[in-house]
């Protein structure tokens, strides 16, 4: 008799489910992003959102959380109810790097969250002041195995380009000088007129830059070219061969959201980007859509954690 209870309470829960599923949504979604407006992340998901909202049937409201490298916004989500009404704007530094970077990031990336898909991925670039001798990352290694400490880097604690700066300086074997800055805006600024060397930062902030010859883009972190950028070459095709440091964006859940509701949320997410319009402003940000199904996501999530967290904790840094 329990037996019996046990699984018809199973299924009464798998049919309400959905149930559930079948009419959701009958609300406007809040789709999290755990960063300020204004930047390439906030672009994305409002994006994403919008076309999004066509096939839902119900507006996503893109709510800005921003906060201790994301972990703020983060957070929450993981906390919130698992209904499919609040999602969260998942990325490699939320859920690769500040797990391990901060001493209580308040959340685990594999048990707190239901990921849902993956958006896009978007390399980083290497790039350099025109003053630096070296017009490939062949030349870039030699300078600095000649001159340890000569070339130094600008960076925001803590982001995914202060990571990949390191990870290149360790799979290079070469010594950096580190200068830290408040926000890219700034060191972006200081590279541009002289005072920094080099920084890893994303197409969209420095292409203007490159074809006006302010700066010189070396190579990109993806295993692939990049359209916006034909002429620069892979990492791992310029001296460091397997090097790679792509930044990943997606959509993920709180923990417990059902099944049927996450598979439609993932459906109408590849349906947005199999859009032209979508993948053209993806394009114009430098990154490339990438559907996925939930479980590739996860475990795209796992593989993430366990290449950087080694990195970070072999850095000794943490913050509070």
């Amino acid at each position: 008799m329990r037996a019996r209870s046990a699984v018809g309470a199973a299924l009464l829960g798998l049919s309400v489910a959905c149930a559930a599923a079948q009419d959701f949504p009958t609300k406007p979604i809040t789709f999290v992003v755990p960063f300020p407006p204004g930047g390439g992340t906030d672009a994305m998901a409002r994006t994403v959102a919008e076309r999004m909202s066509r096939t839902l049937g119900q507006q996503v409201v893109v709510e800005n959380r921003g906060g201790a490298g994301g972990t703020i916004g983060t957070r929450a989500v993981s906390k919130a109810a698992p209904d499919g009404y609040t999602i969260l704007l998942s990325y490699t530094g939320t859920f690769a790097i500040n797990p391990t970077l901060y001493t209580n990031a308040g959340y685990d990336p594999r048990k707190d969250f239901t990921p849902i898909g993956i958006i896009g991925l978007m390399p980083s670039v290497l790039v350099v002041h025109p003053s630096v001798p070296a017009r490939t990352t062949g030349e870039l290694m030699a300078y600095g195995k000649a001159n340890p400490g000569k070339i130094n880097y600008a960076f925001v604690p803590g982001t995914v380009g202060h990571i990949t700066t390191e990870l290149f300086a360790r799979t290079a074997g070469i010594e950096l000088t580190k200068i830290p800055y408040k926000g890219n805006g700034d060191a972006l600024a200081n590279l541009i007129g002289g005072h920094v060397s080099m920084m890893f930062l994303s197409i969209a902030p420095i292409i203007g830059n490159v074809k006006g010859g302010k700066l010189h883009a070396l190579a990109v972190t993806t295993a692939d070219r990049s359209p916006l950028l034909p002429d620069v070459p892979p990492i791992a095709e310029s001296g460091l061969p397997g090097f790679s440091a792509v930044i990943s964006y997606g959509i993920a859940a709180p923990p417990g959201t059902p099944r049927p509701i996450v598979d439609r949320l993932n459906k109408e997410l590849r349906t947005a980007l199999a859009d032209a319009q979508l993948q053209a402003k993806l394009a114009g940000e430098g990154a490339s859509p990438k559907p996925t199904t939930p479980d590739e996501y996860a475990t795209a999530i796992d593989t993430e954690e366990k290449k950087w967290a080694p990195i970070i904790k072999s850095l000794n840094m943490k913050f509070e």
